[in-house]
């Protein structure tokens, strides 16, 4: 039994607030142009991502919170099936809705969701309840299913096509079973094969191969699919030490594909310059030293590996997208946590910190 606390961890709460607030007015600047291009104003997005990814968020972090965390593993067998359905829902006429040559969304009336983003939650429940379960070095009943249901989610994901996210799914998959303790062997060959897998799905979609070319030289096509990663460039280069200055950023106009989304922390930036940009790394630096602390914390190997996940969720996803933005990556369309426009994953983002700060409660 653990001793149940009330008070919040007011320390991981002020740095998630901290993040959102510099990712609402990044946000706000980076998207005036598509705003006003688009619907006339240059508040659109910004208004769209208060209302249905911050509010509704911050609402969904409030009763989280106070919502038992062993709850998910008792309703797992639910939630996996749900998010299941949810991800080939997304291929069904009348509930799917595409963008961009990908299918990644359902909607309802009024309400669009990207289902995906659930995904990466499902998958950090699933391994916490499994790694719970101490089955982390039985091959055949513990580790073999589990990569089953990792598969199937990544091919879901692959399916809309979503490379960029699938990554970020089985990167957070490989951390939490690297932290679950199985054995070295066992994770070596998981390793391999994902890396083979990999290499295969690149081989098989021409322009993912021509992305990785572009990669280890920019300037091979820099007109083409290279112009993106040339532009993001452009950007963070300009900001130099002190940037533009917030809102003056050259590159949001029509030439920095993806300014909302992928390439806002090239905006963010340009605009703000190294030294300022600094901030933004520091506060996902303190970030992950907090959801480290409250896994090491937390009273039951379920809420450690919980903690765990949504730390690596966080942090994998921020590496992957500023890396591709700063030509360290391959560029793969990630969103950065709370700073991207996407109302769904604002909103699930904000959720998963809601079940950290139940966790953090109930630690000894």
């Amino acid at each position: 039994m653990t001793k149940k606390q009330t008070k919040l961890d007011y320390g991981l709460l002020g740095l998630v607030l901290l993040l959102l607030i510099f990712g609402l007015t990044i946000l706000y600047s980076a998207s005036t142009v598509e705003s006003f291009k688009n619907f006339g104003n240059s508040t659109y997005y910004i208004y769209h991502q208060l209302l249905y990814g911050g509010l509704l968020g911050l609402i969904a972090m409030l009763i989280l919170s106070k919502v038992d965390y062993h709850v998910w593993q008792k309703i797992l067998p639910v939630f996996l099936l749900a998010t299941l359905a949810l991800l080939g829902a997304v291929k069904v006429p009348g509930l799917g809705f595409g963008a961009g040559g990908a299918e990644r969304w359902v909607h309802i009336g009024p309400i669009f969701f990207q289902p995906s983003e659930l995904a990466k939650l499902a998958i950090i429940f699933y391994i916490a309840s499994w790694a719970d379960k101490r089955k982390v070095n039985d091959f055949s009943f513990g580790l073999l299913p589990s990569l089953v249901v990792i598969a199937l989610y990544a091919l879901l994901i692959l399916w809309q096509p979503d490379l960029g996210t699938m990554l970020v799914l089985v990167s957070i998959a490989a951390a939490m079973l690297f932290a679950s303790g199985i054995s070295w062997k066992y994770f070596f060959w998981t390793v391999v094969s994902t890396l083979l897998l990999l290499y295969a799905v690149i081989k098989l979609e021409p322009y993912r191969a021509k992305r990785l070319l572009v990669f280890l030289n920019p300037q091979s096509d820099p007109q083409g699919i290279g112009y993106h990663i040339n532009q993001a460039l452009l950007a963070v280069g300009s900001g130099w030490l002190f940037g533009y200055g917030y809102g003056l950023s050259r590159q949001k106009h029509n030439y920095l594909p993806q300014v909302m989304n992928d390439s806002i922390f090239a905006v963010a930036a340009e605009e703000l310059g190294f030294f300022r940009i600094l901030i933004l790394l520091v506060l996902f630096g303190l970030f992950a030293l907090k959801g480290f602390s409250v896994a090491k914390n937390a009273p039951d190997t379920f809420g450690r590996m919980t903690a765990l996940g949504i730390t690596f969720w966080i942090i994998i996803q921020a590496v992957i997208n500023i890396g591709a933005m700063v030509n360290l990556l391959p560029l793969t369309g990630i969103p950065l946590p709370f700073f991207s426009y996407g109302s769904t994953s604002l909103l699930v983002n904000l959720s998963a910190i809601g079940i950290m700060l139940n966790i953090a409660r109930q630690s000894a």
